[in-house]
């Protein structure tokens, strides 16, 4: 992630096509290395491409990609909804469970402003 960020940092300080020695010397403006195999291939993979159109690629392909927790919340509600309100119940139980505890800590016998 490094070599891409030095990468993109050179052509934004105005190098079209930056080359290895470019890296290098801004990673080590701030005590990083680069792996010379890794900054090779990334070189070679980016070699007469124009930028903007590598990053606009990728924001396609990243697109189509689950993003995990948010892609199952953004659908829960639609379910909860098509399914007659079964998840506003399992809120109010999850509701229910957090007052219980809150009202345990009561029977500990003390308090922090004792």
């Amino acid at each position: 992630m490094k070599l891409i960020a030095a990468y993109l940092l050179a052509h934004l300080g105005g190098k079209s096509s930056p080359t290895a020695a470019d890296i290098n010397s801004i990673l080590e403006s701030v005590g990083a290395e680069a792996d010379s195999g890794r900054l090779e291939s990334l070189l070679a993979e980016l070699k007469d491409k124009d930028i903007t159109e590598v990053i606009a690629s990728g924001r396609e392909k990243f697109a189509s990609v689950p993003s995990g927790g948010a892609a199952i919340a953004g659908g829960a509600p639609v379910a909860a909804a098509a399914s007659g309100g079964v998840a506003p119940a399992a809120e109010s139980k999850k509701e229910e469970k957090v007052e219980e505890k809150e009202e345990s800590d009561d029977d500990m016998g003390f308090s922090l402003f004792d």
